[in-house]
């Protein structure tokens, strides 16, 4: 049954597949007391060679969905989903659901490489969707100007990682893989990396080592946790429990699959993981909402 007080709703967290449990991990280790729910869409994984126009309209598939399950907060844990259409879900849920936020990982990135690059000359290693997009050069140029960002698109990483040849992720033809790709970055002096995928953490250790060691390499899960915390402190929609709350999980592709591989992601047990099917999106970009579901964004007097 939906919780009667906004309050004790979920936080929504969606992604392409199983790679946004880096983030969902970040937010039970931040925010135990939350419940969340988590939206892996592993039927149409991988996100980074979609354009712009098809990840719009998955996302309001998994908005809606979500919104119909009374969550206080989306948080989009997909670069390539933050960067093609943040901006459209963040006006589709304030038309249609009384004002619930969307956040999304490019913002909080690009704010924690800024403050903590010395040279001025960040990396960003990210699917291609995400680098086409630019939304990193905006980010990071609003924060300040004067950052140089050196882009590398990284089309079959997240593939490679999510579902690796042979079941066995590190390889030496992973490696070589990951070694080709940090190759522009350490040729051009970046001392910060972006990981702009949420697939990427897992192999962390591997491209510390081909960046080198004075490389600090940012990654989207606690600075998202901590706008999380800001947004639900500001709306009045934090969880008043103080044990833990729960999580549960929805899958678009093969749940068993999703089960097998989730655990290596989140680092923690899964509980039961329930298929659903999202009825394809007939949403324009152009085309107004036409209803208007009851969903109270914060407590009311």
């Amino acid at each position: 049954m939906p919780a009667a007080d906004p309050r004790d709703r979920p936080i929504a967290v969606f992604d392409s597949g199983v790679g946004g449990l880096t983030v969902l991990h970040e937010l039970l280790v931040s925010l135990p007391q939350e419940d969340y729910v988590y939206l892996g869409d592993s039927a149409r994984f991988p996100y980074g060679e979609r354009t712009a126009e098809e990840l719009e309209a998955f996302g309001m598939d998994i908005a809606d969905e979500l919104v119909a399950r009374r969550a206080k907060l989306l948080i989009v844990a997909c670069n390539s989903m933050t960067a093609a259409a943040l901006p459209a879900l963040q006006r589709r849920m304030l038309e249609t659901t009384l004002g619930v936020d969307v956040i999304g990982v490019v913002k909080p990135e690009a704010g924690q490489a800024v403050a903590v690059t010395r040279t001025g000359r960040i990396g960003l290693l990210a699917t291609r969707a995400t680098v086409a997009s630019g939304a990193y050069e905006r980010a990071v140029a609003a924060v300040d100007p004067h950052v140089d960002l050196v882009a590398v698109p990284c089309p079959d990483l997240a593939p490679l990682i999510q579902d690796p040849p042979g079941g066995e992720l590190f390889t030496r033809e992973l490696e070589e893989v990951v070694r080709g790709y940090c190759a522009p970055l350490v040729a051009a002096g970046v001392d910060t990396v972006i990981l702009g995928c949420t697939h990427y953490p897992l192999v962390r250790s591997m491209l510390q080592r081909m960046l080198g060691r004075g490389v600090t390499i940012v990654t989207s899960g606690a600075a998202l946790a901590r706008q999380a915390e800001h947004v639900l402190g500001s709306r009045d929609l934090a969880s008043r429990r103080s044990g833990e709350g729960t999580y549960s999980f929805l899958c678009t592709g093969d749940a068993e699959a999703f089960h097998r591989l989730g655990t290596r992601f989140l680092q923690m047990p899964l509980t039961e993981v329930e298929p659903v099917d999202l009825t394809p999106s007939s949403f324009v970009p152009t085309t107004p909402p036409t209803t208007t579901p009851e969903v109270p964004a914060w407590p009311r007097p």
